[in-house]
């Protein structure tokens, strides 16, 4: 498979005309069957894994969880908030973080010690599986993957594939399960890090930071998590693209993080009509009108690379592209614990609270 790969590149790499041709035919094919997955997930769960059944949820003991990105803090009873990280579309794995993703959550977990980081969600796929893990084209997506010159520029295939999953979390059809397969994903990696309590009263403070088309899974995931956690859900958009529809009716507040040099995340402005301002119905027109909704400058950031929000390129004043960003995160007014007081909500998904 690989030996017919690399033969198969380098035959495309005579002819432009032929690589436009073969990418037309991918994107269309990756279409019709993106879904296929989803509904393949969805149909493998029980009531209780969906969430359907009333039946207590289990709570993990600390020893039955995974290591966390700040493992002196797992025992620790003064844990109250969670940064759930979704990455962007050209991310193979949950696990490939930058150097610049890295630092910019060891910083937080460092300033805010209440606070656990769940890096280890990949949000284009439905069953939280890397690209690598058990999937008929492994082999294919290993290659892309490890490939180098100029064959590094087809990793442009994991970013249509990846960017389809975006959209199956934007669809009024399979948005619903994709999204509430990722909530379970990011309860169950929540749990693991630093057990969930289910009988308190005090909300939990869960913020959700994603760039690229990791934002619109995470507001995908907003009414799940709402469902089944006693919690306030903050989403901070790190040059994020999003439909404008989903999630904006749950969160306590989006902000939005734009550089300045990022015309990618202008895309959605445009090709989203829950983003146009005459639509002033919809749950982006709203959460804006109701100041749920901010947009702040976070400098001079490109889209991705060493310029972009997370970069490790010297910005200004001998500040790094990421130190601006991180600069920005710290301002926001999330860090506090919630003050009102709810109980715990029924119905959290069993698979999601057990380690499978």
């Amino acid at each position: 498979m690989v030996a017919f790969l690399q033969r198969l590149l380098h035959w495309l790499a005579g002819s432009t005309s032929r690589l436009l041709i073969l990418a037309g035919i991918l994107l269309l094919s990756w279409g019709v069957f993106a879904p296929v997955g989803t509904l393949v997930w969805w149909l493998n769960q029980s009531r209780e894994s969906l969430g359907l059944s009333k039946k207590p949820p289990k709570r993990l003991s600390a020893s039955e969880g995974s290591a966390s990105s700040n493992p002196s803090s797992i025992h620790s009873s003064n844990i109250n908030c969670y940064i759930v990280y979704l990455p962007g579309v050209g991310d193979y794995s949950a696990n490939q973080l930058t150097p610049g993703e890295e630092w910019l959550l060891n910083q937080l977990i460092r300033l805010h010690p209440n606070c656990v980081a769940i890096s280890d969600v990949f949000p284009y796929s439905v069953a939280n599986q890397d690209l690598s893990g058990g999937r008929f084209l492994a082999p294919v997506w290993g290659a892309i993957e490890r490939a180098d010159g100029w064959l590094e520029n087809v990793d442009v295939l994991i970013k249509i594939r990846n960017l389809w999953r975006f959209a199956i979390s934007a669809d009024d059809r399979y948005g619903p399960v994709y999204s509430q397969g990722i909530a379970d994903a990011m309860i169950e990696r929540m749990n693991a890090v630093h057990p969930i309590p289910t009988n308190h009263c005090q909300p939990l403070n869960i913020i959700l930071i994603g760039t690229s088309g990791g934002v619109q899974v995470a507001l995908g995931s907003l009414p799940y998590l709402d469902q089944w956690l006693n919690t306030r859900l903050t989403v901070v958009s790190v040059g994020g693209d999003f439909n404008g529809e989903n999630g904006f009716k749950t969160a306590h507040h989006v902000y939005h993080l734009q550089g300045s040099r990022d015309w990618v995340e202008d895309i959605p402005r445009f090709v989203f009509a829950s983003r146009w301002p005459a639509t002033v119905g919809s749950p982006f027109n709203q959460a804006r009108r109701q100041g749920r909704y901010t947009v702040l400058s976070s400098g001079p950031h490109a889209h991705d690379g060493e310029e972009g929000y997370f970069g490790m390129a010297i910005a200004q004043n001998n500040t790094t592209y990421v130190e601006l960003t991180l600069q920005k995160i710290q301002q926001l007014p999330i860090w506090a614990p919630p003050t009102d007081v709810h109980c715990f909500k029924e119905g959290v998904p069993e698979s999601s609270i057990q380690q499978r």
